[in-house]
């Protein structure tokens, strides 16, 4: 029996998973898809929101703000990208300054410092591309910008270093509660854990309901929005917001950790949570906001639009509580914006509430650290060298458009809870991110991953179960 089951491999379940880590125990991590980081975690804006919109308290305000001051430490031991580039929100109007002093109290409230209110000439010193009509600003110094992939595999990858078990195509079918614990069901067997957490993200209410606890809704919220390539990354040098509306923060122009920039998101509830569709008239949206706010975002640059789903619920708070049905078993239900800037700081809080409970010892030989795979192209000479000597791999280019190597491909195949699909390699180490989408480097990772995994390469999937990418064999055109 296991002393912890985490339901759902995300940003989310993994962050629980590293901090459970820590302590003694046997827990595992149950992902539904081939691939972590699957679901809300794969698509977002990728921000550390600064927590001054999280309304004062809410667990929101209270994990955001922890979950900033988390961050510099934990990028730094496990290597994953992170900048503390600051964000800016304008107004445009008396009215909208008006919120701006409301925002700026609410985030005193909530123990955030840096804060600042600008004026638009103030602003434009510092970032020239904002729109001449903005009259205010308010500039969150802590803000910041990750790689919501990377930190997910950095976080698993450590929980699996220190002992924690990943079991991927294990989707939880049913759940039972026994004298000990609770039986969770799957289609790999039954799994049975002292305590469970319910970490599954837009699924977590039907998580929920499977043991009786029928009292959570899950409304899926789609953001669509756009990736520029990196010809626009100087485009801006901050986050951008706008003025926040009663649907949200509304669309942002933001660098990424990779040096494009992205655009978006818009905020339309929908009845599916798994329909991430994008839309002319979403799309559309989002450029009328971008330019409204940076009026020459170079739009024609795009490389790609895309969709995620925000897992929302009725009243806006994280829900963070034990069921009411099953003893053992902890509900994490609507972890939407601000999810990822709190993660840590939810960890650390989930965690807490376990040791309440099961009294775990905290090991005395917690590996802390983890390297990164290395990114050829951004060694020094030396590294490089070095780095040859030890495997030749590295020196064979697969992606012309990022630089990436057949060796940086094989680290991303064969570590702990490493990939196995096409876009699983595109998000650990980023063949297919750049301007051609995979268009010259997809066919080699796909024969990369058939050799290394062993596996046909018409059964290899782009992401999901049913993506499979090849349908059947030309005559001599596949081995």
């Amino acid at each position: 029996m296991y002393d912890v089951i985490i339901i759902g491999a995300g940003v989310i379940g993994t962050a629980v998973a590293r901090e459970l880590s820590k302590y003694q125990g046997r827990v595992a991590i149950l992902e539904k898809n081939p691939e972590v980081c699957q679901g809300t975690t794969k698509a977002n804006s990728a921000i550390v929101h600064g927590g001054y919109d999280a309304r004062h308290g809410t667990l929101k305000g209270k994990l955001n703000k922890r979950g900033v001051e988390l961050y510099p430490g934990l990028a730094k031991a496990l290597n994953f990208p992170y900048q503390r580039c600051g964000s800016m929100v304008l107004a445009f109007n008396r009215e909208e300054e008006q919120k701006l002093w409301a925002l700026m109290e609410n985030g005193k409230k909530n123990g955030v410092e840096g804060l600042e209110l600008l004026t638009g000439e103030e602003v434009r010193q510092i970032e020239p591309g904002i729109a001449p009509e903005v009259t205010k600003v308010l500039y969150a110094k802590n803000a910041g910008i990750t790689c919501p992939f990377n930190m997910t595999f950095a976080l698993l990858e450590n929980a699996m270093e220190n002992g924690t078990e990943l079991f991927v195509n294990t989707e939880v079918k049913g759940i039972k509660e026994f004298g000990e614990g609770l039986s969770l069901f799957t289609p790999q067997g039954e799994f049975q854990g002292k305590m469970v957490i319910n970490a599954a993200g837009v699924h977590s209410d039907r998580i929920a309901e499977m043991i009786g606890d029928r009292n959570y809704k899950i409304t899926p919220n789609r953001g669509e929005y756009r990736i520029l390539d990196r010809k626009a990354g100087d485009t801006v040098s901050h986050v951008i917001f706008q003025t926040p509306t009663p649907d949200g923060k509304g669309v942002l122009v933001a660098p990424t950790v990779h040096g494009n920039i992205i655009v978006g998101p818009t905020s339309d509830g929908i009845d599916s949570p798994e329909d991430t569709r994008t839309t002319k008239a979403g799309i559309e949206k989002v450029d009328r906001s971008a330019s409204k706010a940076v009026p020459k975002v170079p739009l024609r640059e795009s490389i790609r639009i895309f969709s995620g789903i925000r897992a929302s619920v009725e009243g806006s708070d994280f829900i963070i509580e034990p069921s009411k049905t099953a003893k053992g078993l902890m509900h994490l239900i609507g972890i939407d914006s601000p999810g990822l800037a709190s993660a840590p700081a939810i960890g650390e809080m989930v965690v807490g509430e376990i040791q309440e409970r099961l009294s775990l010892e905290k090991k005395q030989n917690f590996i802390e650290k983890r390297r990164a795979i290395p990114h050829f192209e951004a060694l020094s000479n030396g590294e490089k060298e070095g780095l040859l000597k030890a495997n030749p791999r590295y020196k064979k280019i697969i992606c012309r458009c990022e630089m990436i190597t057949e060796g940086e491909i094989l680290e991303a195949i064969h570590r702990r809870g490493g990939a196995t699909t096409l876009d699983g390699i595109k998000r650990r180490v980023r063949p297919g991110s750049g301007r051609c989408q995979g268009g010259f480097c997809g066919p080699r990772v796909l024969e990369i991953l058939s050799r290394e995994l062993q596996i046909p390469m018409e059964e290899i999937r782009k992401e999901g179960t049913d993506s499979k990418l090849l349908s059947g064999k030309l005559k001599g055109a596949l081995k």
